[in-house]
């Protein structure tokens, strides 16, 4: 799996909106051909191919405080949120400013009548990929998560490709 964020390259106070996407698209489960908004709704990119057909733009990339508060850990480490906050320093944006990622492989079911979320096992197979297609400018974050129950306790290299 692994946490998408971006904020407009001319703009930083515009970024990515899980709640915008998520309201125009009037679904969760965002696949190839759905557009992403950012907090001033403009589309700032596209899924054009998607292998997987399931992510989840519902919860916030994993941090300290998610290992300390649901796994337990007494010396958590950083997650996808502390490695996003070192990552985006040299572009001025700080801890604040990180909004909720497109978790891409993410697998995370709600149930229809308690609400409650949880996130199983990915689907995703080896050999499976997405493509998005830059509709702005854009400042990329991207991580490989390293929270134990989206990974089903495996964890592995993520591939990425950047074209012009």
């Amino acid at each position: 799996m692994s946490d998408f964020i971006c904020y407009n390259l001319h703009d930083k106070e515009e970024y990515l909106s899980s709640g915008r996407t998520i309201d125009y698209a009037e679904t969760i489960f965002l696949t190839t051909g759905h557009p992403f908004y950012s907090n001033r709704s403009q589309v700032m990119f596209e899924i054009r191919e998607d292998t997987v057909g399931r992510h989840d733009f519902l919860l916030t990339p994993c941090s300290a405080d998610t290992f300390r508060i649901i796994y337990g850990h007494q010396h958590p480490h950083r997650g996808c949120f502390g490695n996003l906050c070192e990552a985006l320093e040299e572009y001025g944006i700080g801890p604040d400013a990180i909004p909720i990622s497109f978790n891409i492989f993410m697998y995370v079911t709600v149930d229809g009548d308690t609400g409650r979320v949880d996130m199983l096992p990915p689907i995703s197979r080896a050999g499976d990929y997405i493509v998005i297609e830059a509709r702005m400018d854009l400042i990329v974050g991207l991580t490989a998560c390293s929270a134990e129950m989206s990974n089903n306790y495996a964890f592995k290299p993520i591939g990425w490709k950047v074209e012009g």
